[in-house]
């Protein structure tokens, strides 16, 4: 049974939330790095500033990527695709949308997939 309009309404607004909610982190990240300019002459501070902006970029780099799958969920909602599992053609459960918006697959075929890959060793 395909997703009422309403709950994909619910879902588009959510997302579009975090995604701007993501880019004003960034955008903060950004200047906050472009103005601190402070000079540490003790290297072990120094280390200590380059290992927390190290940090703070991989989590951003993380965001971007999550937008970028933020933004596909919504792709999917507007051509109908959204809440269906690109394996199986299954419906999604809300639950499991609700948790994890972005999610492509079914729990069945994400269990499948995971033991899969742990058989494997990746």
């Amino acid at each position: 049974m395909p997703m009422k309009q309403e709950k994909l309404e619910q879902f588009r607004v959510m997302l579009t939330q975090k995604i701007a909610e993501l880019l004003e982190d960034a955008g903060k990240t950004v200047s906050e790095m472009t103005v601190a300019k402070e000079n540490f002459p003790d290297p072990n501070d120094r280390a200590s500033l380059e290992s927390d902006r190290n940090f703070e970029l991989r989590i951003r780099d993380r965001e971007r990527k999550l937008i970028a799958k933020m933004q596909e969920a919504i792709r999917r909602i507007d051509d109908g695709t959204f809440g269906k599992c690109d394996n199986c053609g299954g419906p999604i459960s809300e639950k499991r949308l609700l948790a994890r918006p972005v999610t492509t697959q079914c729990i069945d075929c994400k269990v499948k997939q995971e033991k899969i890959e742990k058989l494997l060793g990746e």
